[in-house]
């Protein structure tokens, strides 16, 4: 899953670059980031995106699904959905890396704080995001 993730925090990162999420409030950052476009559009893409880890995947948004909603509600027959779920969560995992946006949680993010989430965020060692969950 490891390419999974970089490929997320690439999506993230470039989002950001691009100024996603400016002058909101940090506590909705994820779903300006996450949840208001997809990651994935078209079942050949999303099916190529799983590859090989896409048992893991699904595993990992049972469990996710379960520890947070308490039942599983994500379609697990279609790849789209799966790829884009996953990258809700593995969004959420990369985003709390950012001691920055930790700080200004419940405020309104300026310009600067944006910037600063940008730098912390591009600089995520993905590989750690990735072992450590």
């Amino acid at each position: 899953m490891k390419n999974q993730y970089d490929s997320i925090h690439s999506y993230i990162t470039t989002r950001l670059e691009e100024g996603y999420g400016k002058e909101t409030n940090a506590s909705d950052l994820h779903h300006h980031l996450c949840n208001e476009d997809y990651f994935i559009i078209g079942t050949y893409k999303a099916k190529e995106f799983l590859g090989s880890s896409a048992f893991d995947i699904i595993q990992k948004i049972k469990e996710y699904e379960q520890d947070n909603f308490g039942e599983c509600t994500t379609d697990f027959s279609d790849a789209e959905k799966v790829a884009n779920m996953f990258a809700y969560i593995v969004g959420e995992e990369i985003l709390q890396e950012s001691d920055h946006l930790k700080d200004c949680w419940n405020n309104n993010l300026t310009d600067e704080d944006h910037a600063q989430i940008t730098l912390e965020i591009a600089s995520v060692n993905i590989a750690k995001v990735y072992n450590s969950n």
